[in-house]
């Protein structure tokens, strides 16, 4: 039986992680963590935390939906990807032992931390492998990074954002606020087709995803509004050094 204390520190931290995701992605690094401190067991924990994070997305995508104007193609084409990767992984997390599941943890977060923080100067070197000058080309580009990212979220929902952005950073030469936006797409999309898949799993923790649920709209909205206002450089190293400490902590923990 949930107390009243654990349900509220879910339903904040869940707050806290769709504000985060919707500026800058890696705000599961909170959500997650906060789960397992209530004592959640690791895959339990992960597919909960995936369920309730949806409408954070949501609540992202709806206040940038001027950011996402003039990236139909993008969309239409990157989004099945990420979802048929979704899948993939989901079915990954399921048929995987929780010992497995428990030890990647740390590394996981790690690496999607250490790709946000190199994004830019791999970017460029990514580039190179397409016409610079066709969008469309790096849409075709950017398919299998996004599929395999869509794995990544299928299986580990914490920091899913994190790799979304740093992936689309590498492809597309666009404002962070548009970026923001399509990742936000994605993300919903991604998590989405994860949560329905988990739905009947009977591992969702239903008490706390309902209140997750709530708190994530609200987080998502807020911080869709003030993506565009802040310091780009600022807010991506912020992500990292978060990452990093969760990263660290999991690790020094296993």
């Amino acid at each position: 039986m949930l107390s009243g204390y654990e349900i509220a520190v879910a339903g904040l931290a869940a707050a806290a992680a769709g504000l985060i995701n919707a500026i800058a992605g890696g705000g599961t690094l909170v959500s997650f963590p906060a789960l397992i401190a209530l004592g959640i067991s690791d895959i339990a924990a992960n597919i909960t935390n995936t369920v309730a994070l949806c409408p954070g997305y949501l609540g992202g995508v709806i206040a940038q939906r001027e950011d996402l104007k003039g990236q139909t193609k993008r969309m239409w084409l990157l989004i099945p990807a990420g979802i048929i990767g979704s899948i993939a992984g989901s079915i990954l997390l399921l048929i995987a032992s929780e010992q497995v599941f428990h030890l990647l943890i740390p590394f996981l977060i790690l690496f999607s931390s250490f790709l946000l923080a190199v994004q830019y100067r791999i970017r460029n070197w990514i580039r190179n492998l397409s016409d610079p000058s066709s969008d469309a080309g790096r849409n075709r580009v950017a398919v299998i990074p996004v599929g395999l990212a869509a794995v990544y979220g299928g299986y580990f929902g914490a920091g899913l954002s994190v790799i979304v952005l740093a992936v689309l950073g590498l492809f597309y030469d666009d404002s962070l606020a548009r970026l923001n936006a399509l990742k936000q797409c994605l993300s919903l999309s991604i998590n989405v087709a994860s949560a329905i898949f988990f739905l009947f799993s009977g591992l969702v923790i239903w008490p706390l995803a309902l209140v997750m649920a709530v708190g994530a709209l609200a987080g998502g909205a807020a911080g869709g509004r003030i993506a565009g206002r802040l310091n780009p450089a600022l807010l991506r190293w912020t992500v990292v050094v978060i990452g990093s400490v969760v990263g660290i902590w999991f690790l020094i923990h296993l």
